[in-house]
């Protein structure tokens, strides 16, 4: 399974920011993902940031679909694609109704209309082809092309059934918050490789986002993400998140234990079907690279073996 961590631009200096990748991508981990806040655009930062540190996938998860048209959405994409050698993975998602109704005033109404007309648009324009797209919730009209720009995979946010169908249907995969291994297994797994099958395209990317903490004091980690995050679990699409696990709260969802109980939650999220585990570490500088050199390591321990050429041979799996 593939290990990544999320790098938040917040307070940080461009420079801090390169400084978290390059830490990244020496403790041994697949990629780095940027959320889009109130700060730093994220797909900027990632492709900048992927410029300076070769060798590890970068990605944002997620970047609102609301406020960027999908002809600007993938401008900005190809152009992360291009500065990155093709390491730059675009993850998008409509965020929240409290967020882009109420903050910045865009129409919630049928969220998940809007996203497939929105995905309908941006796939071939992210192949450089001319979209003339009619649709009831978006109109785009043109072609994008950055030379040397291949498409990046798109990574949809999708927490429920219906997302989660179009996540199969037509992204490359999803990204996943607040979900217990459990979760994975008997909610986004299925629903997300059977829309996947049908449309007739690949095994779709599963990308679970999880705090994590490495401590002899389990509890205290849970109540501390309690009182930092504990609003999360006041939005409505996480709320019905945590109501399908039944979990009162996100502090339920944390990987929090000694080194063997995390390497133990790793090993389940691979064996629920992640593809990969998005680890946010709690604690210090020190804490967060011990927690991200043993998920590291338990990721590369929880991939599948790679299958030899010669189905003839003896020992067809080999490490």
């Amino acid at each position: 399974m593939r290990i990544g961590t999320a790098v938040v631009g917040t307070r940080l200096e461009f420079e801090d920011v390169v400084g978290e990748v390059r830490g990244a991508a020496a403790a041994g981990l697949d990629s780095v993902f940027f959320p889009q806040l109130d700060d730093w655009d994220a797909i900027t930062l990632a492709g900048a940031a992927g410029r300076e540190v070769p060798g590890i996938e970068v990605a944002t998860g997620i970047v609102p679909t609301y406020p960027r048209h999908p002809v600007v959405m993938a401008g900005q994409a190809l152009t992360a694609a291009a500065l990155t050698g093709g390491r730059f993975t675009l993850g998008i998602g409509p965020s929240h109704a409290q967020i882009m109704q109420d903050r910045l005033g865009y129409s919630y109404d049928r969220p998940v209309r809007h996203v497939r007309e929105y995905l309908e648009a941006l796939r071939p324009l992210l192949r450089g082809e001319e979209v003339e797209y009619r649709g009831e919730t978006l109109t785009a009209a043109g072609r994008t092309a950055v030379p040397g720009a291949a498409p990046p995979p798109v990574l949809l946010s999708a927490l429920g059934p219906r997302m989660l169908r179009l996540a199969g249907e037509l992204a490359d995969g999803t990204i996943t918050n607040w979900m217990r291994p459990e979760a994975i297994a008997e909610q986004v797994a299925p629903a997300i490789g059977r829309a996947a099958a049908e449309a007739g395209r690949p095994a779709p990317r599963i990308v679970a986002f999880t705090m994590v903490a490495l401590t002899d004091d389990p509890d205290g980690a849970r109540a501390a993400l309690a009182g930092q995050l504990g609003f999360a679990g006041d939005l409505p699409a996480y709320r019905a998140v945590l109501d399908r696990q039944g979990l009162s709260g996100v502090h339920e969802t944390i990987i929090a234990g000694d080194e063997r109980a995390v390497e133990a939650a790793i090993r389940r999220y691979a064996s629920a079907g992640a593809t990969d585990l998005l680890l946010s570490p709690m604690g210090g500088a020190e804490e967060r690279d011990r927690v991200l050199r043993l998920a590291a390591s338990a990721g590369r321990a929880a991939r599948p073996p790679a299958r030899t050429s010669n189905p003839n041979r003896k020992g067809l799996m080999t490490g």
